[in-house]
């Protein structure tokens, strides 16, 4: 029996989609301007790609001890190992009944060669948050940058398809690379109040700060050292959007423009913080919607790129 064959209780396969691609346009503020532009089959399966991710993601972020969270991310883990289960027919499909994210992942993966073993790597990655791992050098955050964004690019490389399958894997990672460093400094004071700091010591110390926060939660270090770390963070992120978005003319039309969608959405985001990099430092900046579409018309247009 297929997966696509299987109805488990209310839960078919098309209410799982249904419930992937409501999960993407409430949670996914950025991709879903992208994700929209696939057709529908793509659209579907790419909605189910994000729809775990973000249950994993959500997990790494929640409120719970560290002890719950990294049992519910184990739990996360076993549940993707049903999956390919069911896949390799070594487990019935009912097995993922009451599961709507797993029933439209699974169905999405019988249709497409997504590489369901980078989940692993991205459950990885958000144990490393839980447990509070530091970064002393960039090289110890760009491993963490490819766990958790990285491999959701290579991830969506399965849907898509390409040319040059392995010179592309390595492309999505470096945009995921990219995109994840962008989220970095975008929630560079968030992160810090929920005792978090992802930007390598050795920056740090390079630019003379310790993002230190008063009690108001204000950074403590000198305004113009902090735009002075910002401002090479930014550079940083830019030399991967350069090397990222050298995987557009490996996709196909449709394909390229939900990605350079979803780059230029962020890529926009991190030209508002170089440029006001005290206010990303107060406040969590984002695009206005207007801006976000006009972002989407213009890849789809070939224009974004």
């Amino acid at each position: 029996m297929t997966v696509s064959e299987v109805r488990a209780g209310a839960d078919g396969v098309q209410d799982a989609y249904r419930h992937c691609e409501r999960v993407v346009r409430e949670e996914a503020r950025n991709f879903s301007y992208g994700i929209r532009l696939m057709p529908g089959p793509k659209r579907r399966a790419m909605s189910a790609v994000y729809a775990f991710a973000r249950g994993v993601d959500d997990i790494g972020d929640g409120p719970e001890p560290a002890c719950v969270r990294l049992d519910l991310l184990d739990r996360s883990r076993r549940r993707l190992a049903t999956v390919q289960d069911v896949l390799r027919s070594r487990a019935d499909a009912r097995a993922l009944e009451g599961h709507p994210v797993l029933i439209a992942l699974a169905d999405a993966a019988a249709r497409y060669p997504i590489p369901l073993e980078a989940f692993d790597e991205l459950i990885d990655g958000c144990e490393d948050d839980v447990r509070g791992a530091d970064y002393k050098t960039f090289d110890d955050l760009l491993r963490y940058c490819q766990r958790v964004a990285g491999t959701v690019g290579r991830l969506s490389l399965g849907v898509f398809g390409s040319d040059g399958r392995q010179r592309a894997e390595g492309l999505a990672d470096s945009l995921g690379v990219a995109l994840q460093l962008t989220n970095i400094l975008r929630d560079l004071r968030e992160d810090r109040l929920a005792g978090r700091i992802y930007l390598p010591a050795e920056d740090l110390e390079r630019f003379g700060c310790t993002l230190a926060l008063d009690d108001s939660g204000r950074f403590t270090d000198p305004p113009r050292r902090l735009d002075e770390l910002v401002a090479y963070q930014a550079d940083r992120a830019r030399a991967w959007y350069a090397e990222g978005l050298r995987l557009l003319p490996l996709l196909d039309r449709r394909s390229a423009a939900c990605t350079a969608a979803m780059a230029g959405i962020y890529r926009r985001l991190l030209e508002n913080i170089a440029a006001r990099p005290s206010a990303a430092l107060n406040t969590r900046l984002s695009l206005p919607t207007w801006q976000k579409a006009v972002v989407a018309a213009r890849a789809m247009s070939g224009v974004e790129r």
